[in-house]
């Protein structure tokens, strides 16, 4: 399974090399255990395919990427732009990396909650129960080279910018507390530049690149063999 996209682009040094290397040290990999990894920009249809994995295979773990972003509680409508969620520093990705290490070994975890109305990781957990399918989603899940590594199947979602932030305008303003004017004002200082500086060039890792996704029911019926593969290796 192969694409080749011709994208040229600088890449971004890593300062979580120690990270990785001090969990990778004690992991062995249970071979059984699967992980799709899904991308895409903010409002692209990631969750919608989830959703149309969910209702081809029912028994999987799904890790949220967005659960492991770090707090900030200073945000607020006011100075939205202050802190960069676009960015890939604005993840725990240590965290996130050990929590994907113990799932490939088959080990339970307890995944952190992230309350999006204040901007900070709540005090409570949940548990994790190991599957031997694991789905990841989120904005930066192809961009840290040795999360690429942990995934047997990586999906990008390529849907148009006005569609996005379409949906974004509709997602944080109903679900988020958010106004407008706040919502355009990210979107245009720090989503906007974040998605094609950081999000946009991890589409030439992708196995599979889904246009416009959940709703491009053509590209569904071209995923959904390879997703029945990997969850059949996966048992």
């Amino acid at each position: 399974m192969e694409i080749i996209i011709i994208f040229l682009y600088r890449w971004s040094s890593n300062r979580y090399d120690e990270v990785f290397e001090r969990i990778n040290r004690g992991i062995r990999v249970d071979r059984r255990v699967k992980i799709i990894g899904i991308t895409g920009g903010s409002g692209s249809g990631k969750s919608t395919i989830v959703r149309k994995i969910s209702e081809i295979i029912s028994d999987f773990v799904f890790i949220p990427q967005d659960n492991y972003y770090r707090s900030a509680e200073y945000i607020s409508n006011a100075n939205i732009t202050a802190y960069n969620f676009d960015h890939p520093e604005a993840f725990d990705t240590g965290l996130l990396y050990e929590h994907l290490c113990s799932l490939k070994e088959g080990r339970d975890i307890e995944m952190p909650q992230y309350d999006f109305v204040h901007h900070r990781r709540r005090d409570e957990r949940q548990l994790v129960e190991a599957r031997p399918l694991v789905i990841i989603e989120g904005l930066m899940v192809l961009y840290y080279r040795q999360i690429r590594e942990l995934l047997d199947l990586k999906l990008y979602v390529d849907t148009p910018d006005d569609i996005r932030f379409i949906r974004r305008l509709e997602r944080d303003v109903q679900d988020r507390g958010r106004t407008p004017a706040s919502v355009i004002q990210q979107y245009l200082e720090v989503v906007r530049p974040g998605h094609f500086e950081f999000i946009e060039p991890t589409k030439a890792y992708a196995d599979i690149i889904i246009p416009e996704g959940g709703h491009n029911e053509r590209a569904l019926n071209v995923l959904i063999p390879f997703i029945r593969e990997i969850a059949a290796a996966a048992d």
